[in-house]
């Protein structure tokens, strides 16, 4: 279906999209006959030797949870002591947007928001938090994870060597290695990485599957690969209220979403998407806070153009002070993409010439 020129276009968040088919014939097929409860069925247990093979990780554990919030407070809960600190950029999610959720899972572990540049957690920044620590000080949260999140807040990806470096450094310290992976497909579709090497070769210990974000219905997941923190996670979801009755739904989207590169292909296209997009607002000299390398751009319109493409059907969140985020999904069309300019030119045309939009 084409777009038209009064079509809401949507670019607020991969979280308004839509299911993929894939994932909805998936569940309606767990749907048929019956299955054992809290995750004892046949779909839970295909799904823990799928990701024991995508990632290439004979030992790891899945955890289905329904959100990311649930699946990065609950794996650091796991993962550090209540006196325990993270370490993460300063624009974390973990940090900025989930409500003191890790603190309040892990029983008072102190979050600590670090500087880097590009958004990007920085060796620099974690060693001189090790060497202003207090080690083995009561009266000093000691840090116990280093977490990152990929891709970043801002749109842009770690490598795997980034990524080994912090490993090393945080295991340096006995401190295991945290990757918030909520578009966790689309850093790999961008970094041209395989599963194995942003994560287990790199020595992540846990990490966050984003799935709700790239076409699952209501299921993301832990994947841990530390034998006593998982361990703690199969106690901690219970009291939490993640085991899940009918697991069979979650792990059915999950499975589907793994299989045959199902998650890659639906993060190519929202990162495609976004590819054509960014290359489109640069020919229109927009200025873009940094380069997007998934699908997600922040660019600074001003004020005045950015109240002025709400008005033309554009869907996004306005950051204050003229910055706006696009976030491009699996549904992104090629079509949409060619209006969102049409309609960008059309603003930018008006509001630099100061005549009212039409």
């Amino acid at each position: 279906m084409s777009t038209t020129s009064d079509t809401p276009i949507e670019l607020r968040s991969d979280n308004a999209a839509g299911v993929a088919p894939e994932i909805l014939a998936a569940i309606a097929t767990a749907n048929e006959g019956s299955a054992l409860a809290y995750g004892g069925d046949a779909l839970t247990a295909q799904l823990r030797e799928l990701v024991r093979d995508v990632f290439m990780q004979p030992d790891a554990n899945v955890f289905p949870v329904v959100s990311g919030t649930a699946a990065n407070s609950l794996a650091l809960s796991a993962l550090l002591p209540p006196w325990g600190s993270v370490l993460c950029h300063e624009t974390a999610h973990i940090f900025t947007n989930e409500g003191g959720a890790t603190s309040l899972f892990s029983g008072g572990a102190v979050m600590r928001g670090l500087p880097g540049t590009d958004y990007k957690l920085q060796p620099a920044s974690v060693q001189h938090a090790f060497d202003t620590t207090l080690w083995d000080d009561a009266h000093h949260s000691q840090p116990s994870v280093v977490s990152i999140t990929c891709p970043t807040d801002f749109g842009t990806v770690y490598t795997p060597a980034e990524v080994r470096a912090l490993a090393i450094l945080a295991h340096s310290r006995d401190l295991r290695m945290h990757l918030d992976g909520a578009r966790l497909a689309n850093a790999l579709v961008a970094a041209n990485a395989a599963p194995e090497e942003l994560i287990t070769d790199a020595g992540v210990d846990a990490f966050s599957l984003g799935a709700t974000k790239n076409g699952a219905l209501s299921t993301d997941a832990i994947v841990c690969f530390d034998a006593a923190a998982a361990e703690q996670l199969t106690y901690r979801l219970k009291r939490s209220g993640h085991v899940a009755s009918k697991m069979r739904y979650q792990s059915a989207q999950l499975v589907a979403y793994l299989t045959d590169d199902l998650w890659l292909r639906l993060a190519t296209q929202a990162n495609q998407a976004m590819g054509a997009l960014s290359l489109g607002l640069d020919d229109l000299e927009v200025e873009l806070l940094s380069p997007p390398t998934a699908n997600m751009l922040f660019a600074r319109v001003g004020e005045p153009a950015s109240a002025a493409l709400a008005e033309a059907g554009l869907l996004f969140y306005g950051m204050g002070n003229g910055v706006i985020r696009f976030v491009t999904s699996f549904q992104t069309t090629h079509d949409d993409v060619v209006e969102v300019l049409r309609r960008v030119e059309r603003v930018l045309r008006n509001t630099r010439s100061g005549q009212a939009v039409r």
